[in-house]
């Protein structure tokens, strides 16, 4: 049985800021443009978002959601050298490492380094080791597979360590409401919550075909991850390489009938060019770059591999649809594939095999 640790850093960017800057420190911050122009929240700080700040908002709404919002423009290249400090930290136990992205990783312990044997004691050392020699925290998700792991990082942020074992799977995964299931976004959820699906155990009382035919390959996914099975390993060689589609626009848009008509004609692009390649890809994401310059992406990744124009312009669409855009101003969309298929191929988990 695998262990494996998800480590996703509280806030990072604004975290960054705070550290570094001591006029930042305690107070409601934004990363990004500013208020004053068409500017974008790329994160903020947990002081904002007790007012209801969140990413991809615009910086005015920000602005009048928090009155007293700080903002500082995003430093990439301090962002870059903390995070590889943090992967220096995670190879002191591992060299079984899947980034995600710059403040986010899986880690496959199973047989750590330092002979420690305890995933959870693993978890508490690298997040003390965060802490002492970068002064800043992360949350981190522990349990035998990808899935729950990630969605156990997540519940007692900030600086949460959660333990999700085996014996607690079954219950955890039926109480979970579905919004909070990795992949389902805002789309999916109010489809679910039409089918009377509002938890886990309400998603157990569909067959597997049955949840096909409303979600199609996404149902597939949903029908074993709720289950608990998902032998996804933690992949340390993870493809970066990617076939993708980009336009800047003459003129802003804002609208988002003329946004999703530009991702549904990315999308067409990206198809073509996948099936030319002769590749197979299950990871779509959706870049986003806004009139002052802020760009955010969003993904998502599946058990099964695209199989259709249809299913990758589906993904962008509910990618896009899930962003809190609020008329802000766009200059550029992108719309890309990755997560390629091995040369050994992905099999997705055996329905046999209990994680619990």
């Amino acid at each position: 049985m695998r262990k494996i640790i998800h480590i996703d850093m509280d806030a990072f960017y604004a975290s960054v800021e705070q550290r570094d800057f001591p006029e930042f420190r305690g107070k409601p911050l934004a990363v990004g443009g500013s208020p004053d122009g068409r500017g974008v929240v790329a994160t903020a700080s947990y002081e904002a978002r007790k007012f209801g700040v969140k990413s991809a908002m615009s910086s005015r709404m920000a602005l009048q959601l928090c009155p007293d919002l700080l903002f500082t423009y995003p430093r990439f290249d301090v962002y870059k050298q903390v995070s590889n400090h943090i992967r220096s930290i995670f190879l002191r136990y591992t060299d079984i490492i899947e980034p995600l992205s710059l403040d986010e990783a899986f880690l496959d312990v199973t047989e750590d380094k330092l002979g420690i044997g305890s995933a959870l004691d693993i978890a508490r050392e690298i997040k003390e080791a965060i802490r002492e020699e970068l002064q800043l925290t992360a949350s981190a998700g522990v349990s035998v597979n990808k899935f729950v792991a990630k969605i156990a990082s997540d519940l007692q942020k900030p600086d949460g360590l959660t333990f999700i074992g085996p014996s607690k799977i079954v219950k955890f995964l039926e109480q979970l409401p579905v919004d909070k299931f990795f992949g389902v976004g805002k789309v999916t959820a109010k489809k679910m919550h039409q089918l009377g699906i509002f938890t886990g155990k309400d998603l157990k009382r569909f067959s597997e075909s049955e949840m096909i035919f409303h979600f199609g390959k996404s149902g597939k996914f949903f029908f074993h991850i709720v289950r608990g099975e998902d032998n996804r390993p933690v992949k340390p060689n993870r493809i970066s390489k990617s076939i993708g589609a980009e336009d800047t626009f003459e003129k802003d848009l804002r609208e988002l009938e003329d946004l999703r008509t530009e991702v549904i004609k990315l999308s067409a692009k990206v198809f073509n060019r996948l099936d030319k390649s002769g590749r197979k890809a299950k990871t779509i994401t959706l870049k986003v770059k806004f009139a002052d310059f802020t760009q955010i992406t969003r993904s998502k990744t599946m058990l099964d591999y695209f199989g259709s124009q249809q299913e990758i312009e589906h993904l962008a669409l509910e990618l896009l649809e899930n962003l809190d855009l609020q008329e802000i101003k766009i200059r550029l969309l992108g719309v890309t594939v990755s997560n390629f298929q091995t040369s050994e191929g992905d099999q997705l988990p055996n329905p046999q095999l209990k994680l619990f």
